[in-house]
């Protein structure tokens, strides 16, 4: 069978423990028995999906899509539950059946592999926008997510969280093969390779760049972008961490 148990990890507790391998990855528990159904989710040419692997700055990426995007006013961010309006396409809330009746142009999230997304995406029938980070930083991050969250509630050390991040003991697998597989389709007229480093060096660059692969003007999101700041960082001073703005993700 394509799914098996994965080895049972002897730190992190419970949450882990419930893990499972999908063709030689990782998965969190609650994309068991929907592999296939996420294969043949249908796609709409007007789709736009943003994919990372976690903590690589979805957060941000999320909210700066919908502005370019919808051509919003980012007062709008702070009054809206943003992440209602960019669903994940693997997680239990809403589901897959909300997600695919939802109006066009839909925005759609997603930490999956490459080859684990919608066979549809595959052939070039929507937008795909995939952002790496650094995985120095990036782990950090990662590792800050499993103290806190209370269904994960690691508690083993920083430099043990390292060492499954680098086993490939983590939800969503091997960080250098998700990367690896959207780098090799970053020439792929549908995908938009960024890299969460240049979004805060050149926010303005990136969001042209977006502008011009969604195919609308940049006119209405350049205003905003000379007056964003950068949002305080909750991981100042954890060992490791480049304490730099905005590493939610």
């Amino acid at each position: 069978m394509a799914e098996s148990e994965a080895e049972t990890p002897s730190t992190p507790g419970e949450f882990e423990s419930k893990y499972f391998e999908f063709h030689g990855v990782r998965l969190p528990p609650f994309c068991r028995g929907k592999m296939e159904e996420i294969a043949n989710f249908p796609v709409r040419p007007s789709d736009v999906w943003i994919v990372t692997y976690p903590k690589s700055g979805t957060s941000l990426l999320q909210e700066v899509v919908y502005l370019v995007s919808q051509g919003a006013d980012p007062d709008e961010i702070g009054l809206m539950n943003i992440d209602e309006q960019l669903p994940v396409l693997e997680y239990p809330q809403p589901g897959l059946d909300i997600i695919k009746e939802l109006t066009s142009p839909r925005l759609i999230k997603s930490h999956l592999p490459y080859r684990f997304l919608p066979s549809d995406l595959h052939n070039g029938d929507s937008k795909v926008i995939y952002m790496a980070r650094n995985p120095k930083d990036l782990v950090v991050s990662y590792y800050q997510f499993h103290r806190s969250l209370r269904t994960m509630s690691y508690r083993g050390t920083f430099q043990e969280f390292c060492r499954r991040f680098m086993n490939d003991k983590l939800g969503y697998g091997s960080w250098f093969e998700h990367v690896q597989e959207f780098w090799e389709h970053r020439m792929d007229s549908n995908v938009l390779f960024l890299k969460y480093e240049d979004m805060h060096r050149d926010l303005v660059t990136m969001v042209e760049q977006l502008a011009r692969f969604l195919g609308v003007s940049c006119d209405k999101a350049h205003w905003w972008t000379s007056a964003a700041t950068p949002r305080p960082c909750p991981w100042v001073g954890v060992p490791g961490s480049a304490g730099s703005a905005g590493c939610r993700a």
